[in-house]
Order: structure tokens, then C-alpha cells, then sequence
């Protein structure tokens, strides 16, 4: 395992953060951000709301949806493919209706859809898990060019799906094992160039969930139950840890016209009353000011040129 499993300065430091949306999410998840548009977007995925806020304005809207869905990206400017539970649905921006573009796993009612994140190529990696974790029955698929393959097959919650950013690695997590995962990718297709090997190991404090890299290739991941975001050289050397203010981190994204901020979702799913009493700032959405610069998502592509 290159960066082994000890985690050091394991205080997390206090960077500004404010409040994005104060709205409570049973479990937030898939943020991502349109430049074009200065609009970041992220999910309610056991309530089946995904949430629209333009940051130049603060203009928030809720949009109810007719699926369970956990990600999305754009496909250009007036759609975006919405990752949901039985399928791909291709999303009107303007109008918010979806049609669906392909099954995914529609024939197992026991799973449903999760992480998700676009290579640099156009190539969307999608992973699937039990709808109550169910051990070995998730899987990574990757959509190219409007056709879905499995990847991956036996994790149960796949997390930290991202790219570097000349799209030649790839990293995944499981969340039950706490396990981050690096693989060679072709950077012209998304698609992997060799078999996957373990990065970093995390023991203790929490647990392995969403996760993002920024402009330099440094890995910013969610940390389940341990209230921040862990960051990760490629060879996985752990950092430093930056507070959140919700224990049950679940994802960052990096926003903003100059995508020097930091989205991130969190979560109660799981927690009785008196966890959420304990964790006041619970579900919330929230960004930090990270002092470090992002990358745009590619937008994700259906067809061959």
C-alpha cells in the first residue's frame, strides 16, 4: 500500500466557512458546480430532492424529483444526465423533466445508484451500492460515449470516484473497508489501463466517502464521521484535515467563479435524536474557503465526435 494507513496531524484546522443552504439533508451527496452558470447543484438522495443554488445571487431552488437520484453532470448547456437508482435520465435544465437514456441495474431492486464523477475525457464512472450497504453488492460502471460497462464489481460503498488532472489516474474508494484505490487510465477514453491498487488505508475517526481533486492533484475526500476533509497527495501521504461543521461529511466539490471554494454535503442518515442534538449544524451544506484552486467538471459526453 504506498501511502500506508497512519493518518497524521489529525486535528483538522479551521478554515472560513459559511453556510450555503441551511436546509437539512437525510443524505447529501454528488455536489457539482457549472462555471457557465455560477450554479452549484447537489442531492437529497433518500428524500429524492436535488438542490439548484446560483452563488452570485444566493438563488436557491429545490427540485423534487420522480427518481432517486445520488449525481448528475452536464451534458451541455440545456441538459444534464442525472444518475438515479433504476437508470441514466437525461434532465432539461430548464423545464426539469427526464427521460431515460439507459438502465442501470433496473432489474435489482436492491441497489441503487451513489458516488459518481466525469474524466477529463467525457467518460462518466458511476458506482452502485445496497440500499442499506449490503456487503459486496455495489459495482463501478463507466458510461463512454452513451455506452455503460461495469468495471468494478464487489464493493459495497463506492465513494471518491475522481481523476487527476491530465486524466491519467483514477481513484475510488470502498467506504466499508476504508480503502482509497488508485488505477492507470487512458486519458483519451476515461477507461482503466491497468488493474486498481490500494493507496491509503484509513484507520479510525471516520470513514473514506466523497472526494474531489483540485488544479495541483491533491485529493480532497469527505470524511464520514469525522466532521472534515482529509487531503491526499497522489502517492497517499495525508496532509492535512480541514473542519466541517457537520460530522457526517459526505462530499465536496470545488465552486465559484475562480473554483478557489470548496461545496461541501453532509448528512443525518443514521443518527437518533441525540447525535443530531450533539451535531447542530447536521445535513446542512456548507463552503470553505480553501485557499487552493479546483478544475471545471468535464462535461459528460454521449457520442463520439
Amino acid at each position: 500500500m504506498t501511502g500506508g494507513g497512519e493518518v497524521m496531524n489529525e486535528m483538522p484546522e479551521q478554515m472560513p466557512v459559511s453556510l450555503l443552504s441551511a436546509e437539512r439533508c437525510h443524505l447529501g451527496e454528488g455536489p457539482t458546480y457549472d462555471p457557465a452558470t455560477d450554479t452549484a447543484w447537489w442531492f437529497d438522495i433518500l428524500e429524492r430532492r436535488l438542490f439548484e443554488v446560483t452563488l452570485s445571487s444566493g438563488r436557491a431552488i429545490i427540485h423534487h424529483l420522480p427518481v432517486m437520484a445520488s449525481a448528475l453532470a452536464r451534458i451541455d448547456a440545456g441538459r444534464q444526465l442525472l444518475v438515479a437508482d433504476d437508470g441514466l435520465y437525461v434532465r432539461s435544465v430548464a423545464y426539469g423533466g427526464v427521460e431515460l437514456l439507459c438502465a442501470l441495474e433496473a432489474d435489482n431492486p436492491l441497489t441503487r445508484s451513489n458516488d459518481a464523477r466525469v474524466h477529463p475525457s467525457g467518460t462518466f464512472w458511476i458506482g452502485t451500492m445496497g440500499r442499506n450497504a449490503e456487503r459486496g453488492l455495489g459495482a463501478i460502471y463507466a458510461l463512454y460515449r452513451g455506452r455503460l460497462s461495469r468495471l468494478y464489481v464487489n464493493i459495497t460503498i463506492p465513494n471518491a470516484i475522481c481523476f487527476s488532472p491530465d486524466g491519467g489516474t483514477g481513484y475510488f474508494a470502498d467506504t466499508a473497508t476504508n480503502v482509497l484505490y488508485r488505477v492507470a487510465v487512458d486519458p483519451a477514453t476515461g477507461l482503466p489501463a491497468g488493474p486498481p491498487a490500494a493507496l491509503h488505508r484509513r484507520r479510525g475517526g471516520g470513514s473514506i466517502d466523497g472526494a474531489v481533486v483540485d488544479a495541483s492533484g491533491l485529493i480532497w475526500n469527505a470524511r464520514w464521521g469525522g466532521g472534515c476533509v482529509d487531503v491526499y497527495t497522489p502517492e497517499g501521504e495525508h496532509l492535512r484535515s480541514v473542519r466541517v461543521p457537520a460530522r457526517q461529511a459526505s462530499c465536496p466539490a470545488f465552486v465559484g467563479r475562480a473554483l478557489d471554494r470548496l461545496l461541501v454535503t453532509s448528512a443525518w442518515q443514521g443518527m437518533d435524536e441525540a447525535e443530531r442534538a450533539a451535531d447542530p449544524d447536521h445535513g446542512r451544506t456548507f463552503v470553505i474557503e480553501a485557499a487552493v484552486r479546483g478544475r471545471p467538471a468535464a462535461d459528460v459526453k454521449l457520442a463520439d465526435p
